[in-house]
């Protein structure tokens, strides 16, 4: 295959934007449909750790990010009752120091309006109300087209897959398969600080608790708190995955917690209530003309909060192998590169899970107080765990 010079993106989210972004900055002509009638992110705060700043601040939009941002002193990990610290790993200029990126929160749609911006910038057309469903290569001219409900094509070289854990670029790779329901529910929402009558401490924190937890971390330089509750649950009987969310029902469900949560909870006016879902490891990104990255490809429960930075990390990776190999080397070169990466995180992730619901009641506190304890007096154990996801770089790697 040939050096490409025409992509087209299925998905306008963080990880589909990065890709447009990187590849138009190497000069390749880049469409991105996306299904949604306006620009716009649904959802709240975002954990930007070191190893996705790079990348953004590779692309060139950091500073429009930074008056945006909000710097966490500490990585926390307290008890639902009690407040006790398991783990208070520092963060802010230690991190910055460590790592040689910041570790940033950011509300979601403050990211994806400067991306959209940037890809503006770059020349990037985005497409709006563009429902994909489904795609088909021309062999003989050595393209793929993507295909949209109501009609139109979208011709180019490569065609990449960036629409999330429901996919139609998968599907149609890979068969028709509905996402695992992980057992977990989470509700997320976002304060202003002038709402609140309890004092939040100013860090990324992880409230651990018996088949539930919560975290709290502030945004927008500090204007207001975010927030993710999760709750284990049997099944999820609704059709969306994603819907409005009952904020006294979340409020009974925390009631008996700390009051830095419980009282947090209760200036609460509106949520969001999502069920967490996730696939197993997929036995290949990439077929012929098109590959898969983010949420497509590798789906992962948020408890290592790197989601969002493995889509962007994704997309760099892919532009960068795009720049220097022909197509046929290419994808299999990235997929090589991210997919062991994206497998080691998701099963942290999902092993968190048990960490902070205190799985197997007293020997789940038990390992709670062992990382206490190593905190204390080995912590360059967790230090190292840490650095293995923060200390990245992709575009030095």
């Amino acid at each position: 295959m040939d050096q490409l010079s025409h992509v087209v993106i299925a998905g306008a989210g963080i990880g589909g934007l990065c890709a447009a972004l990187a590849l138009a900055r190497q000069g390749v002509q880049v469409v991105v449909c996306e299904q949604a009638a306006t620009l716009s992110e649904v959802g709240a705060g975002l954990q930007v750790s070191p190893n996705a700043l790079k990348v953004l601040q590779h692309l060139g939009v950091e500073a429009e990010l930074r008056p945006f941002a909000f710097v966490p002193e500490h990585a926390a990990i307290r008890d639902y009752k009690t407040g006790e610290y398991y783990l208070k790993s520092p963060l802010g200029a230690v991190a910055e120091s460590r790592y040689g990126a910041p570790y940033w929160h950011l509300h979601r749609a403050d990211l994806h309006r400067v991306l959209v911006e940037a890809c503006r910038q770059a020349d990037v057309s985005l497409v709006l109300n563009a429902e994909v469903v489904g795609y088909y290569e021309d062999l003989e001219h050595q393209q793929v087209s993507l295909l949209l409900e109501d009609g139109r094509e979208f011709r180019a070289d490569l065609l990449i897959g960036a629409d999330g854990i429901r996919s139609k670029v998968r599907e149609q790779m890979l068969g028709q398969e509905r996402p695992t329901f992980m057992g977990q529910v989470a509700w997320r929402g976002v304060i202003p600080v002038s709402d609140l009558t309890v004092d939040v401490k100013p860090d990324a924190c992880v409230w651990a608790g018996p088949g539930r937890h919560f975290v709290s971390y502030y945004l927008r330089g500090g204007d207001y708190v975010n927030f993710v509750a999760v709750e284990e649950r049997s099944d999820w009987l609704s059709e969306s995955w994603r819907e409005e969310g009952n904020v006294d029902e979340l409020k009974r469900a925390f009631a008996d917690w700390h009051p830095e949560v419980s009282e947090l909870i209760q200036s609460a006016r509106s949520t969001f209530l999502w069920a967490l879902n996730g696939r197993e490891a997929l036995p290949t990104w990439h077929q012929g003309r098109v590959v898969l990255l983010g949420d497509a490809c590798h789906p992962m429960l948020p408890f290592m909060a790197q989601g969002a930075a493995m889509a962007i990390e994704d997309g760099y990776v892919l532009a960068n192998c795009l720049s220097r190999h022909r197509l046929n080397d290419a994808l299999p070169q990235y997929e090589r590169l991210r997919k062991p990466r994206a497998t080691a995180i998701q099963q942290m992730s999902k092993a968190n899970a048990g960490l902070y619901h205190m799985h197997g009641g007293v020997l789940g506190k038990m390992k709670l107080k062992a990382l206490q304890a190593a905190g204390r007096f080995v912590p360059t154990v967790i230090q190292s765990k840490l650095d293995a996801v923060y200390g990245y770089d992709v575009i030095k790697d």
